[in-house]
């Protein structure tokens, strides 16, 4: 009986740290990134500014485009296959689905491509307003954990 506890514990203390090594090797596949900011003279008269994010490896970059709105600042994230918003107001700064208005990818694939648990999770990121360089910082993080498993490969 002993003997049993003691290979359960050992099954038990192995498999967490398999789950933890997974984990962090996800991590790491997307802590590479850059972010350029793209000069465009003809922008939207709510467009603020636009920037390239492009994860290390990958020759599609996602534009994040920042537009100013009544109650704080929305980034939206575009890409050719997926999209989302990330909000910065005085009630922090978080992820929503993009208003319709500036939505470009159809409805029934964004929603198969984003994890609809994850998007709540990230509702709030940090509960303050950020600046730019926090927000840029905090979407290339986040971003690639909205993806669903199987639609990661279109960061890359």
């Amino acid at each position: 009986m002993k003997k049993l506890k003691v290979l359960s514990v050992f099954v038990i203390c192995c498999l967490i740290v398999s789950v933890s090594a997974n984990a962090v090797e996800f991590r790491k596949d997307y802590n590479n990134y850059e972010i350029t900011a793209v000069d465009n003279t003809n922008l939207a008269k709510d467009v603020e500014k636009v920037w390239n994010l492009t994860y290390e490896g990958s020759e599609n970059p996602i534009t994040v485009t920042k537009r100013k709105i009544a109650d704080g600042t929305a980034y939206v994230v575009n890409s050719k296959h997926f999209e989302v918003c990330y909000m910065s107001s005085s009630k922090g700064f978080g992820a929503r689905t993009v208003k319709k208005a500036w939505s470009s990818v159809p409805l029934q694939i964004n929603t198969v491509i984003l994890n609809p648990n994850e998007l709540n999770r990230q509702k709030t990121i940090v509960p303050s307003e950020v600046d730019d360089e926090m927000a840029l910082g905090l979407i290339a993080s986040y971003l690639p954990g909205l993806l669903n498993e199987q639609y990661k490969h279109l960061l890359n």
